[in-house]
């Protein structure tokens, strides 16, 4: 490869790190904070921005001073959303499960390993807690992550957890395969998913699975909020709340259960 070529792939590598710097961003960032993130020079990072600027996919607020990511970096990602036929028929489902529990409704699926979350309806509560769509969390640390993985065979989780590992996010996070199945075998019996404080101190997230017409899991919708709002004495109610919206949506897209 020439020295050319290879300094094209490595700025366009480096364009792409600075746009998901960008949607970690949601309320601007300065350029000499993203050259200080990135790694890169500031002259580099400001290049790099305004190129990405005059293609739509990033937008500068000069009376602020803070970089936004741009329309064609949005409508580019939402081509990811369209590809998986559920995400549209989600949403009435979602917007009711926000609208009773008063929490922030979101749909994820699996990819590559990881929960990335495809779709969101945000809570009304001033306090919220959200994973941003787009967001990827490590499965085992996920109630959605949890939710498809409990639908697998025993010895495909294994197989999973064996070439991922658990990557623990914090204290309360899975750290072998021993407690994974255990909270698996729970989500299995109660028929929705739990995450504990498991990706983020502080938050909760209450999950079910979607299936689809082949009986694999198409998706896994959820509940998430703080935990002080989230308390034990809630988490069944909005579990079953949460399954039961799982099981309409699976029968609006046609799915079908796989048996127990």
């Amino acid at each position: 490869m020439g020295t050319q070529t290879t300094e094209g792939v490595q700025s366009v590598a480096r364009a792409l790190g600075l746009l998901k710097i960008l949607s970690r961003h949601d309320e601007g960032v300065r350029v000499s904070d993203m050259a200080r993130e990135s790694g890169l020079a500031v002259s580099t990072t400001h290049r790099l921005l305004t190129t990405l600027e005059l293609q739509g996919f990033a937008q500068f607020d000069p009376e602020r001073a803070l970089w936004h990511v741009g329309r064609e970096a949005f409508a580019v990602g939402a081509a990811f959303g369209r590809r998986h036929n559920f995400v549209a028929p989600a949403l009435p489902y979602l917007r009711r499960l926000r609208d009773v529990t008063r929490e922030t409704a979101n749909l994820g699926i699996l990819d590559n390993d990881e929960l990335v979350t495809i779709s969101q309806v945000e809570s009304r509560e001033i306090m919220r807690a959200i994973s941003p769509p787009g967001g990827r969390v490590p499965a085992f640390c996920s109630g959605m992550g949890k939710a498809i993985l409990a639908t697998w065979e025993d010895a495909d989780i294994a197989a999973f957890a064996a070439r991922t590992g658990f990557r623990p996010q914090t204290g309360q996070s899975h750290r072998g395969l021993e407690t994974a199945m255990a909270d698996i075998a729970r989500i299995r019996e109660r028929g929705f998913a739990l995450d504990d404080e498991e990706h983020v101190t502080g938050l909760r997230c209450v999950a079910a699975v979607v299936w689809s017409p082949q009986g694999e899991a198409a998706c896994a919708i959820s509940v998430s909020g703080l935990a002080a709002r989230l308390q034990d004495d809630r988490i069944g109610a909005i579990g079953e709340t949460v399954a039961r919206a799982a099981a309409e949506l699976t029968a609006k897209l046609g799915g079908v259960a796989a048996p127990g």
